[in-house]
C-alpha cells in the first residue's frame, strides 16, 4: 500500500507543541490523522486547521495511562477514520525535581504517561498494523535519556522508551511494522517555557543560553521533529527500524 490517502495515523499529545506539529505534517503528507490528548476540545484547533487545508482529522480525548480508555479511543479512530497503521507516541508530562524532593506521585505520573501510555497505545494499534502487514510506530524519547539534573523520572522514562522501541522493532518487524524513536534536544515549546519558569529564567534568555551550547547555534522547533517523524513514517524509511534519532542540532553521546 503506497497511497498515504488510505492510511490513518494517531498522534498522542497532539493538542500543542511537537504533537500538533507532527499531526499537521502527517496530514500534509496525505494521511488522515487522529489527534489525541487528555482534553478532546484542546485538539479542536488542530483538527480545524487540517480540515481547512483539505485533510481528514479527528479529535479524541483519552488518558493514555488508562487501558480501557485507550481501547475505546482507538475504536473511535477506527469508526471515524479507519484502521490506524501509524502511531506517534508523543504524550508526555514533566514533574521535575531533585531526587530528594521528588515524590512518589512525581515519579508515577511521569512513568504512567510516557511509558505505560506508549505501551498501551502500541498494544492497541499493533493489531491493526499486523493485520494490514504494514505499520509505523514512532516514540518520542529525549536527550534527557542520557541523564539530566532534576529529571530522574523523565530521564528514566525516556531511556525506557528507547529500550521499548528496540524491542518492538524486533517483535513487529516480520509483520511489516517499523518502530523508531526520536530523541529531541532543546525544542522551544510550552514545556520548555515551563522549565524556564521553574528555574526562574526568562524564556528568551533560556533559549539564548541553550543555543550557545548547540553546534548549529539555535534551539529546535516542533517542526524540526515533525520533519523527522514524516521521514520515519514514510515508505522510504521501510529499512529503518529500532533506531534512536537524536534531533538536537549536534551529536549526542
Amino acid at each position: 500500500m503506497a497511497d498515504n490517502d488510505a492510511r490513518v495515523a494517531i498522534v498522542t499529545g497532539a493538542a500543542r507543541g511537537i504533537g500538533a506539529a507532527v499531526a499537521r505534517r502527517l496530514a500534509a503528507d496525505g494521511l488522515a490523522v487522529a489527534l489525541l490528548d487528555l482534553v478532546e476540545e484542546s485538539c479542536a484547533p488542530g483538527v480545524a486547521e487540517i480540515e481547512a487545508a483539505g485533510g481528514r482529522a479527528l479529535a479524541v480525548g483519552v488518558d493514555v495511562g488508562d487501558s480501557a480508555a485507550v481501547e475505546a479511543a482507538v475504536a473511535r479512530v477506527v469508526d471515524g477514520l479507519g484502521a490506524p497503521t501509524v502511531l506517534v507516541n508523543n504524550a508526555g508530562i514533566l514533574r521535575d525535581n531533585l531526587l530528594f524532593k521528588m515524590t512518589d506521585d512525581d515519579w508515577d505520573a511521569v512513568m504512567t504517561v510516557h511509558l505505560r501510555g506508549a505501551f498501551l497505545m502500541s498494544r492497541a494499534v499493533q493489531r491493526h498494523q499486523t493485520e494490514a502487514g504494514w505499520g509505523r510506530i514512532v516514540n518520542l524519547s529525549s536527550t534527557s535519556a542520557l541523564g539530566n539534573r532534576g529529571q530522574a523520572n523523565y530521564a528514566a522514562a525516556k531511556a525506557g522508551l528507547q529500550g521499548f522501541t528496540k524491542t518492538l522493532a524486533i517483535e513487529l518487524g516480520r509483520f511489516g511494522v517499523t518502530v523508531n524513536a526520536i530523541a529531541p534536544g532543546f525544542i522551544a515549546t510550552d514545556m520548555t517555557a515551563a522549565t524556564a519558569a521553574r528555574v526562574g529564567i526568562d524564556f528568551e534568555d533560556f533559549k539564548k543560553g541553550a543555543a550557545a551550547a548547540i553546534p548549529v547555534n539555535r534551539v529546535g522547533t516542533p517542526e524540526d521533529i515533525a520533519h523527522t517523524a514524516s521521514f520515519l513514517v514514510s515508505e522510504g524509511a521501510g529499512f529503518v527500524s529500532g533506531q534512536v534519532v537524536y534531533v538536537a542540532g549536534g551529536p549526542k553521546d
